[in-house]
């Protein structure tokens, strides 16, 4: 694969880290936060986290109008500390956990597709983590 242009986004949760761990994996809870604006819901979430496990997360917008599934392959997880996997289309992906008295610091590292703006991918996926952390933050 050629080189992909690396995006890094960050959030910092007021919440401890097992709160932020258990909320980020669990399908109980990534079908309330993994949207990236208030028109899009995830109906449906599967998680297999483990090294060589599996992830699928279903994201469609409200209205019907589209919808796609999010998946890939796991290939490190540290729980609590780090997780990365391979996106289907074989883009790579890696989220950091660091703990400190001012919350959990999430760093989320991704390739970049070809496809759509680098700029928007950015957006899109920082919506997300912000969606994240205002849920962790008052579930």
């Amino acid at each position: 694969m050629e080189n992909n242009v690396v995006v890094t986004i960050e959030a910092t949760v007021n919440a401890p880290i097992s709160k932020v761990w258990e909320c980020w994996t669990s399908p109980s809870h990534i079908t309330n936060w993994c949207n990236a604006s208030p028109d899009w819901h995830t109906p449906r979430a599967e998680n297999d986290l483990r090294v060589g496990g599996a992830f699928l997360t279903r994201m469609e917008a409200k209205d019907g109008s589209f919808g796609f599934d999010f998946g890939g392959i796991y290939s490190a997880v540290v729980v609590n500390e780090k997780i990365e996997y391979t996106i289907g289309d074989g883009r790579k992906v890696q989220i950091l956990f660091n703990s400190s008295d001012e919350g959990v610091k999430i760093t989320e590292s991704f390739d970049a597709e070809k496809v759509n703006p680098v700029e928007m991918q950015q957006a899109g996926w920082q919506a997300i983590l912000n969606n994240f952390k205002s849920y962790t933050e008052t579930v």
